[in-house]
C-alpha cells in the first residue's frame, strides 16, 4: 500500500456514512427517461437536467450552476446540459468532473427483469437503464464533492467545474460548440472523465486507451418497387440477397475485419482468456470468439464492424415479395492511431467497390470519433492511481476499451495543457446499453472514494 492519505480515514468515513442519501439520488435520476435519441420526448432530458443542476446547486460550493444548450447546426440545438464552476484560489489546480446525465434507450421492456427506469436492488447491485451508464458517473462525482466538502470544510481552494452533458448516447453533436461557448468556464489543468469500467468488482481500472468510431446509415436498392417473389424469384436480385453478400465482405472467414485500409496498433495487453470472454461476453454453448491475436488486443487496438440495426420487413409483416430497399445501421470501431476521417473512406471504399448485382448504395447520418490514447507521463495520472489503490486497497490497472468516448480528442483540441484521466464506475458485469443494465454497489463506494482522495490530493497541491 501507498503511503495513507492523512484525510482518508475521514474521507472514507464521509463516503460510507453518505451512501445511502448517494443510492437514492441515484434512484431519482434513473427514473427519468432521458433517452436523448430523435423520436424520444427531449423533455425527459430537461427533467434531468434540472435534477442533476439541483443536486449541484445542493452542494452549495459552486460559484455558479447554470444548464446550457449550444447549436448542433445552423437548423438543430442540441441537449440541455449542465455547468457548474467554482474559481481555484491561491495558485491551486483546477479540475474538470465530466459525466453524462442522458441514457440510452431501454429496449425491450421484456427483456429486462425489473422496470428499466424503476431502480431496483437486487443483491449487491442496483438495476435500471442509466444506473451505471452514466448516471453513476454524475452521482459519483456529486457525492464525492459532498465527502469532500463534509471533510475538509466549504473554503477551500481547488478549483471546480462539473460538466454534465445531455447528449453523449446521441454522438455529443454539441459538444464541440458548446466546449467553444464555455471554453473560459471550462478551462482545468485535470479532467476526469467518469464513464469506464474497472477490471472487475475488486480492481480499479485507468482506461489509457479508447478506439474510435464511425456509424453511418447504409441503404441498399436494387428495384423501383417490391415484386412478386414467385414471378421473379431467382433472376430479380433483390435487395436483402445484396445486403447479406455486401456485409459479410466486412469480415472474413475468422470473423476478422477485412477492410483494407482500417489499421491495427501493436500493444501489450493484459492476460484475458478466451474462456474469460466467454463468460463476460454471455456466449451461447458452444459459440466461439472470432478474430485473430490476443483477446484483449482484438478488442482494444484492432478495429471492430458490427451491424446494430437493420430496417426491412418484419417476420409478421413478411409478404412473398421481392424486397427493392435494406437499411442497416453500421457500427465501425477504430483502432488507436487512426483518423477516423481515413476509416471511414476506407470503408465507403469499400462498401461501393464491393456491392454485388450493381446495387445502390445510399450512406446518411455519418458520425465520426477519433480514437483515444492518454499521456501516461503526466503527474495527474500519478495521483490518479493513487487515489485508487488507497480507495480499493489494491493496485489499479492501466487498460484500454473497445468502446469509444469520441468527444475527448475535442477536449484535447481545445485544453491541450489539461491532463486526462478516464476513470469510470462500471465492471464487467454492469451490462452497459443492454437490458439489465446493473451498478454494483461497493464499486460504487470505491469509485466515490478515489475521487474524494484525488480532490483532496489536488487540493493540497501547489
Amino acid at each position: 500500500m501507498p503511503q495513507s492519505h492523512p484525510l482518508l480515514d475521514q474521507l472514507r468515513e464521509a463516503v460510507r456514512d453518505g451512501m445511502p442519501v448517494a443510492i437514492s439520488e441515484l434512484g431519482s435520476l434513473v427514473r427519468i427517461p432521458s433517452v436523448s435519441w430523435d423520436g424520444f420526448d427531449a423533455a425527459h432530458v430537461v427533467s434531468s437536467a434540472d435534477a442533476a443542476a439541483a443536486l449541484l446547486e445542493g452542494l452549495g460550493v459552486f460559484d455558479s450552476v447554470e444548464i446550457a444548450r449550444a447549436p448542433i447546426d445552423a437548423e438543430r440545438t442540441g441537449q440541455p446540459a449542465v455547468l457548474g464552476t467554482r474559481k481555484a484560489k491561491n495558485g491551486k489546480p483546477t479540475i474538470l468532473l465530466y459525466a453524462h446525465h442522458d441514457v440510452q434507450p431501454p429496449g425491450n421492456s421484456a427483456d429486462w427483469d425489473s422496470d428499466p427506469f424503476e431502480p431496483t436492488v437486487r443483491g449487491d447491485r442496483l438495476y435500471g437503464r442509466g444506473a451505471a451508464d452514466d448516471k453513476a458517473g454524475v452521482m459519483a462525482h456529486v457525492a464525492a464533492i459532498r465527502a469532500f466538502v463534509q471533510t475538509v470544510g466549504s473554503d477551500f481552494d481547488l478549483g471546480l467545474v462539473a460538466f454534465f452533458e445531455g447528449e453523449e448516447e446521441f454522438g455529443s453533436r454539441s459538444f464541440a460548440n458548446f466546449i467553444g461557448q464555455h471554453r473560459e468556464k471550462l478551462a482545468a489543468d485535470v479532467i476526469v472523465v467518469a464513464d469506464s469500467d474497472n477490471w472487475d468488482i475488486d480492481t480499479p481500472a485507468l482506461t489509457v486507451g479508447l478506439r474510435g468510431n464511425v456509424t453511418f446509415k447504409l441503404t441498399i436498392s436494387t428495384l423501383d418497387h417490391a415484386s412478386h417473389s414467385g414471378m421473379f424469384g431467382g433472376a430479380a436480385p433483390d435487395a436483402m440477397l445484396a445486403a447479406i453478400q455486401l456485409l459479410a465482405t466486412l469480415h472474413d472467414a475468422d470473423g476478422a475485419v477485412a477492410v483494407e485500409g482500417l489499421t491495427s496498433r501493436e500493444g501489450d495487453t493484459p492476460e484475458y482468456s478466451a474462456e474469460k470472454l466467454a463468460e463476460e461476453a454471455a456466449f451461447l454453448e458452444g459459440v466461439t470468439a472470432i478474430g485473430r491475436g490476443p483477446v484483449l488486443s482484438r478488442m482494444w487496438d484492432q478495429p471492430a464492424i458490427t451491424i446494430t440495426g437493420i430496417d426491412a420487413p418484419s417476420v409478421v409483416n413478411a409478404s412473398n415479395t421481392l424486397v427493392p430497399s435494406v437499411t442497416v445501421k453500421v457500427s465501425a470501431r477504430i483502432a488507436p492511431g487512426q483518423n477516423a476521417a481515413d476509416a471511414y473512406d476506407a470503408l465507403e471504399k469499400h462498401l461501393r467497390s464491393h456491392a454485388p448485382f450493381g446495387a445502390h448504395l445510399d450512406i446518411s447520418d455519418v458520425d465520426r470519433g477519433n480514437p483515444f490514447l492518454v499521456d501516461t507521463t503526466g503527474w495527474a495520472v500519478a495521483e490518479a492511481k493513487d487515489a485508487m489503490h488507497q480507495a480499493w486497497g489494491v493496485e489499479p490497472l492501466e487498460t484500454g476499451i473497445g468502446g469509444s468516448i469520441p468527444f475527448i480528442s475535442d477536449l484535447v483540441a481545445v485544453f491541450p495543457e489539461a491532463q486526462i484521466l478516464i476513470t469510470g464506475v462500471e465492471d464487467p458485469d454492469s451490462r452497459a446499453h443492454s437490458p439489465n443494465e446493473s451498478l454494483h454497489l461497493g464499486v460504487f463506494q470505491r469509485a466515490i472514494l478515489t475521487e474524494a482522495v484525488l480532490l483532496a490530493k489536488l487540493d493540497a497541491r501547489a
